[in-house]
């Protein structure tokens, strides 16, 4: 129902709606028209970040989408900083300022510089564009230098406003666009900021590149001369106290002394089965034993010259490190030994006491081996005690050596962590982000015009505008307009209603219900006013007074009273119309009353006079 009776008050406002959105168009025509054309020029830098030409030196992971992000957001940013457009403001200004042919049409400020302000003005800002500097504020020279570039539309945020930097979906490309009133500016803006951003950019990675490489390779200087110092000083020391391997001496060493007292073991048991022997055999001779070895041995020279050297060439053995050349001299000397026993022996054969004899010669056999067995072992553990004493003396040297070798471990490691990243920021400084401009903007023909655009969207805007009223009107508004609205209000039941006549004519109420074929607003007030007094006689229910009342005045009660009361007479009823409105008595003007209220209240007469069926007895009132 809402929607139903707001689309009925734009139906109803249809024509007012149509000469706004009308008006605004051509309003807004009016002031497009005049409006300067648009060229737009684009170019496009290339981040080096993408392409395996650039990439082949920089670790992999960096490559990842994530990163790939960040770097091209960071690059993004330097690009739009206030550092950058201040350099390429400083460029249109000297442009302007020193050329016949500017740019732009110059403002009314830039017109009043005369020529000591223009000079001075052109050295402020090419000194402020070699250092790199913004203009100071504070200053108050400067800031009418930044006046000047307001009104000439070159300040930072007149150049960022018109300029659009973004990265081109995935690739490895940024575009840069701007618009602007004149082909040659927006072109040299574009090529201008780029060149601006890749010096500085630049500049700003391999300072400080540059500076982590001078500050590594000082550290890195430092911790050779460290490293160098302390191997000479090991070297020195190995020098010093003749040191070669010390580990590899050691193993020879702990190797010779294990084989050393595995030797005397050795001998030490071939002593006592010797000792064993001869005690056996001493106990088989009795106390004739010493007498008759005398006798054996005595004149023997040969056998006692052998034992001799057999007893020299052992001490020698233990001396060399169980020289197997020395092994070898010993046995064939045994050897010798041996047989010349065999053959003394063998001489004294024929003799009764050859029983006696052998025994003889195998204590003599037993006695050179504990003998030479003896002389070994000394030898041995004099040679075991020397290799000690060399072990004893290596243990200082080892521990002098591993404390230079940690120290030279610590020094070497430090060296090599510092010389990787070294190498490091080297190939990052040798291999950075080569960025580069692969397109050149070029003045470009004027953008298509969009004052029709315009035109159009004001129209829809302000018909929009318009409706939106209409909506907050119809929102507020609080008036009764329907029966619905009028039951809801009220809470009371409403019996019906009586359309609007706008056509005077048809008041007539006899003619009104004489002429069946009336036009449609009468038959539908007909219809209606029937609706009524059904609706009306069924509330009564048998009831016979019935007041009509109103709101506020001049609503149409005496008509709708004589209305409902002509209603009734068509139908038969007898009808009794009292005009109770004594402040104008409209009823008593229309039907010309011959009788009235006061008089029956006076009681001047018993009751109103009733008249024929067919018509309304009506009491007025003077």
């Amino acid at each position: 129902m809402e929607g139903v009776k707001f689309l009925n008050i734009l139906k109803r406002h249809k024509y007012s709606l149509l000469a706004i959105m009308l008006l605004i168009m051509a309003i807004t025509f009016v002031f497009t028209r005049k409006l300067p054309d648009i060229y737009t020029s684009k170019g496009s830098l290339s981040a080096g970040l993408v392409e395996g030409s650039q990439t082949h030196m920089l670790d992999k992971s960096q490559l990842q989408e994530s990163k790939l992000n960040q770097q091209f957001a960071n690059l993004i940013q330097i690009m739009q900083m206030k550092k950058v457009y201040d350099q390429v403001s400083y460029l249109l200004i000297l442009h302007d300022l020193t050329s016949h042919t500017p740019y732009k049409k110059t403002s009314k400020l830039f017109n009043n510089l005369n020529q000591d302000a223009r000079q001075h003005a052109f050295e402020v800002f090419s000194e402020r564009y070699k250092n790199r500097q913004p203009l100071s504020l504070w200053d108050q020279d400067e800031n009418g230098l930044n006046t000047v570039l307001k009104s000439m539309g070159y300040d930072y945020d007149a150049l960022s406003k018109k300029t659009k930097v973004y990265r081109i979906e995935n690739s490895d490309f940024i575009n840069v666009e701007y618009e602007s009133d004149s082909p040659m500016l927006s072109a040299f803006v574009v090529n201008t900021l780029c060149s601006e951003f890749i010096s500085y950019y630049r500049f700003l990675t391999k300072e400080n590149e540059f500076s982590t490489i001078q500050f590594l390779d000082t550290l890195l200087q430092q911790k050779r001369d460290t490293l160098n110092t302390m191997v000479g000083g090991l070297k020195g020391f190995k020098i010093k106290n003749h040191v070669l391997n010390l580990n590899e001496q050691a193993k020879t060493l702990y190797s010779q002394k294990s084989d050393f007292e595995t030797r005397i073991q050795m001998v030490e048991k071939e002593i006592k089965a010797n000792e064993g022997a001869l005690d056996g055999i001493r106990k088989k001779f009795g106390v004739t034993s010493n007498s008759y070895d005398s006798l054996q041995i005595k004149g023997n020279q040969k056998v006692i010259n052998l034992k001799i050297q057999i007893s020299l060439l052992m001490d020698k053995f233990a001396r060399s490190n169980l020289d197997s050349n020395i092994s070898v001299k010993i046995d064939s000397l045994k050897r010798v030994l041996q047989q010349e026993i065999n053959q003394s022996t063998d001489r004294g054969s024929s003799n009764p006491q050859t029983a006696k004899d052998n025994l003889a010669n195998q204590k003599l056999n037993l006695q050179i081996n504990l003998e030479l067995a003896r002389g070994s072992i000394k030898s041995l553990n004099d040679e075991l005690h020397r290799l000690n004493k060399r072990l004893d003396d290596m243990v200082p040297n080892e521990a002098e050596i591993q404390a230079y070798e940690g120290n030279i471990n610590v020094a070497s490691q430090e060296y090599i962590e510092i010389m990787k990243k070294y190498n490091q920021t080297s190939m990052a400084y040798n291999s950075s982000v080569q960025l580069k401009q692969t397109e050149i903007a070029m003045p470009s023909p004027p953008q298509p015009s969009k004052k029709m655009l315009l035109v159009v969207i004001s129209g829809i805007g302000s018909l929009a505008m318009c409706i939106l009223i209409l909506f907050i009107l119809f929102y507020l508004d609080d008036s009764v307009q329907f029966a619905e609205e009028l039951a809801n209000k009220t809470n009371f039941a409403v019996l019906g209603l009586l359309p609007l006549i706008r056509n005077t004519a048809l008041l007539n109420l006899n003619k009104l219900w004489e002429n069946d074929r009336a036009n449609a607003e009468n038959r539908e007030f007909k219809k209606q006013l029937r609706s009524l007094r059904f609706e009306t006689e069924d509330m009564m229910q048998g009831a016979h007074t019935l007041v009509v009342t109103s709101f506020t005045e001049n609503e149409g009660k005496s008509f709708i009273s004589l209305s409902l009361a002509n209603a009734y007479i068509m139908v038969s009823k007898k009808v009794l119309l009292i005009d109770g409105n004594f402040n104008k008595p409209s009823i008593t003007e229309i039907t010309n009353a011959s009788e009235y209220i006061e008089d029956y209240l006076n009681g001047k007469f018993n009751a109103p006079q009733s008249h024929y069926d067919n018509e309304i007895t009506v009491l007025g009132n003077r």
